[in-house]
Order: structure tokens, then C-alpha cells, then sequence
């Protein structure tokens, strides 16, 4: 059905209650390849701020509910959608186990001709009402276009014309893909090779989140010295896919400050394999001092 743009901003937020465990935050870290001591023994856990991402949506205690993709003025096929972009900012370090209330709107819908861009907000608070996380997710709907709307605004992006100040790598595995579904996201584009043909690719490829939640983990580990308190907030857009197995290499600089006084990172990643392909693009990081 043609997306109808003014049903899908007008429609109340769609409001759900969301519950995780310890459990639920050591599998994350796994499915990412981590090891080390504070993001994999429960003793001393910290919580990766992308986990938020991810919160309440585990099947290991279930079974998740099949993928689909219905919001109010919005039907689309699965097949059409891809994940564009993901944002993301933590207002507090994120407990290891918890309840938040999520509430869920569609915040923009741009109109790009043969695709529609879609922001979807997300706002989590704890049961006192204090706010945990505000995330905004770009959905990319192939052939979804031409409903009539705006085009959106053009992001002004630039890398700092010098060498990255630190680069930071991130290997994945063969298997990296079917490890981070076990998060709640089964989409077959991750494990069939079928589904994944019919999608234009010629294998299954990695998850858009999971590139994202390498990042943070590098970031964490490789330049924040394992405090998972100083990542505030971390913006990406998903260039090009990853196929399982291949690695992730993030040019980092840093650019300056915050109006919050927290300093202001700037990120490209490329895979290496591939001469360098962009993977996450227009990216840019917040940390504390």
C-alpha cells in the first residue's frame, strides 16, 4: 500500500513495557565478540550503551516474534527494508538487568524518489519515569518512493583533512551473524541464503546493528579504557553491507567539543578486504572526559 505520510506522524506513539537481564546484557556482548573481564563476567558488568538497542528483544527465554514492518500509514514489504542509519544517546549508564517503559513513534518520513527514508524515535525511561536512552533508527524502503513528500535535508558530514588520530579494528566471524540474532532481530537476510539472494545479496550479510554494536565495543575498549559510563552517544550511517567473517576498520578523530562539554568524535569505517568499502559513514561519537 502507498505510505500515507501525515497518518504516519499523527499517530500516538505506540508505548510498550520492556524488561532485560543480566543474562540478556552477557549474550549481547558475546554476540559481538567481546571478552574482556567487564563486558563478559557478571561479577563486574558494564553495560555497552548500544545494548539499548537491543533491550527487551531477546529470544533466549522465548521465541521472538516473526520480523515484520507495519506502523500506522506505513506497510511494507520486509524484502524492501534496510537499515539506513541508527542513533543513539544515553542519558545515564544503563543497569545490567531492569525494566523501562518504551514509547515508539515515526518521527520523520522523506520521500527520495525510488525509496523512502523512514525515522523511527524510540524514548526508554525506568519506572520512575527518569529517562534512560533516546534512539532514532533510518529505515531505508526500496521502492517505496514517490508518495509525494519532502526529500529531507542533506547532512553536512566532513573528515578532518589530516590522518585519523587512532584507528581502531574489529574482526567478525563466519558464524558472527547467526550469534547476533540470538538478540531478538530474526530477519532471514541474516541466516538464509535464499531470502538474502531475493534481497539483491549473494549470501546472508551481518546485521546493520551488529556493525554498530563493534563499534561501540571498539570504542569502549580500544579508546575509552574499558569505562562503558564515558560513551554518551553514537551516530552512524550504514553505507554498505558486511559479510560474516570480514573486518571492520574505524578511522577515528577527534573533533573538538560538545556545547555539553563532552568531546566530539568523528568516524569512518571501512572493511579492509574490500580495498576499504565504506561500512558506517557520517559518524560521529560523544564521550566524557
Amino acid at each position: 500500500m502507498p505510505i500515507d505520510r501525515d497518518k504516519a506522524l499523527t499517530a500516538e506513539p505506540s508505548v510498550r513495557e520492556i524488561h532485560w537481564t543480566t543474562r540478556d546484557v552477557l549474550l549481547y556482548h558475546l554476540s559481538l565478540g567481546a571478552t574482556a573481564p567487564h563486558l563478559t563476567y557478571e561479577k563486574h558488568l558494564g553495560v555497552l550503551p548500544a545494548f539499548a538497542l537491543v533491550a527487551g528483544g531477546g529470544i533466549s527465554s522465548g521465541e521472538a516474534a516473526p520480523p515484520s514492518f507495519h506502523l500506522p500509514g506505513i506497510d511494507i514489504d520486509l524484502r524492501s527494508v534496510l537499515h539506513a542509519g541508527q542513533g543513539l544517546r544515553v542519558h545515564r549508564p544503563l543497569p545490567a538487568s531492569g525494566t523501562a517503559t518504551l514509547a515508539s513513534r515515526v518521527a520523520d518520513v522523506w520521500d527520495k524518489g525510488k525509496a523512502a527514508l523512514i525515522v523511527l524515535e524510540s524514548t526508554a525511561s525506568d519506572t520512575d519515569g527518569a529517562p534512560l536512552w533516546t534512539s532514532t533508527m533510518r529505515i531505508w524502503a526500496r521502492g517505496e518512493g514517490g508518495f509525494g513528500g519532502e526529500p529531507g535535508p542533506e547532512e553536512d558530514w566532513t573528515a578532518p583533512d589530516r590522518p585519523a588520530d587512532t584507528v581502531l579494528t574489529s574482526a567478525t566471524t563466519p558464524q558472527q551473524a547467526l550469534w547476533y540474532r540470538l538478540n531478538g532481530d530474526l530477519n532471514p537476510l541474516h541466516a538464509d541464503p535464499e531470502f538474502a539472494r531475493a534481497a539483491g545479496f549473494d549470501r546472508p550479510i551481518l546485521h546493520g546493528l551488529a556493525s554498530y554494536g563493534l563499534l561501540c565495543e571498539a570504542l569502549v575498549t580500544g579508546l575509552l579504557d574499558g569505562d562503558v559510563r564515558r560513551l554518551t552517544g553514537l551516530a552512524v550511517r550504514f553505507a554498505g553491507p558486511v559479510v560474516p567473517g570480514e573486518t571492520l576498520e574505524t578511522s577515528v578523530w577527534h573533533d573538538g567539543a560538545t556545547e555539553d562539554g563532552e568531546r566530539l568524535l568523528k568516524l569512518h569505517t571501512g572493511c579492509p578486504e574490500r580495498d576499504g568499502a565504506p561500512v558506517l559513514t557520517h559518524a560521529t561519537a560523544t564521550v566524557t572526559a
